[in-house]
């Protein structure tokens, strides 16, 4: 019987092996093969010492997703307490409305931002009629910082409102029974308690972000290079598959390197709550 049940479950899981080792840990393999080899297939560690000259490109870049991750998280956090406290009708059409953008193409949302934010775009003219004048708001690290924020905001609502909208009402009233003020439960109670979704939409943000190449190029008009840029030049257009293969493995690193962190700081923010 233990038998039958072990088949069944090797059977169960391993459509799920076949795609990660076709869809995860091949293209890794490929990544870390080209990144140590040179044109003609031979080993060598010409693509790592070339990386130096991208440093400020990769610290622009963790600088920016940084950024965007943190306005989103400033943005999102009373946004999903305000949903997950409401009815249950309006949490509905309030999650549909956070991802009604979501439903239209990425290129799309960034260029309605790039007719937004030109020179005689809606908020120019809107500051140009107030008298205030037009002020360059696209090509600029502003604009590509708002792009991520607008693109990626709803992978850091739902996360939070998913941990929130299941936080025992009881916890809270045993709080403030208890003389906890409104700053004491937030910071003591509900912060603690929703470190999962915090976790969660920390990284959802911040690994598309540092690692984006479009919204930088529509909205910082090619000026502000990130490295998804650097990628995408060194595969699209200089076809240096060795080198754009390095300096992808370094990014993936230093994510990786990020989300541990994180996990382990989630981790111990938990216990404590415990």
């Amino acid at each position: 019987m233990k038998k039958r049940s072990a088949l069944a479950h090797k059977m169960a899981v391993s459509p799920y092996m076949l795609w990660s080792a076709l869809f995860i840990v091949a293209p890794m393999f490929f990544v870390v093969y080209y990144s140590f080899t040179s044109a003609d297939g031979g080993f060598t560690l010409g693509n790592m010492t070339q990386l130096g000259k991208y440093t400020d490109t990769f610290l622009r870049s963790i600088w920016f997703g940084f950024l965007a991750t943190f306005l989103c998280l400033l943005i999102a956090y009373p946004l999903a307490y305000a949903i997950a406290k409401s009815s249950a009708n309006v949490q509905r059409t309030m999650v549909a409305l956070v991802m009604l953008p979501m439903w239209m193409n990425f290129l799309i949302r960034t260029y309605s931002w790039m007719t937004i934010l030109q020179n005689t775009g809606v908020i120019n003219n809107i500051l140009d009629a107030l008298g205030f004048g037009r002020v360059k708001m696209l090509n600029t690290p502003g604009a590509v910082i708002l792009g991520m924020v607008y693109n990626f905001l709803p992978f850091m609502i739902l996360p939070l409102y998913s941990v929130l909208a299941k936080l025992d009402p009881s916890v809270v009233e045993a709080a403030q029974d208890l003389g906890g003020n409104s700053l004491t439960v937030l910071s003591k109670v509900i912060l603690p308690l929703s470190m999962p979704g915090i976790a969660s939409g920390l990284t959802m943000v911040f690994v598309p972000s540092v690692s984006t190449f479009y919204i930088s190029q529509k909205l910082g008009g090619g000026s502000f290079d990130l490295i998804g840029d650097v990628i995408e030049r060194q595969f699209q257009q200089s076809y240096n598959y060795n080198l754009g293969a390095a300096i992808s493995l370094v990014l993936m690193v230093l994510i990786l390197l990020c989300m541990a962190f994180l996990n382990r700081f989630t981790s111990g923010e938990e216990e404590m709550v415990v």
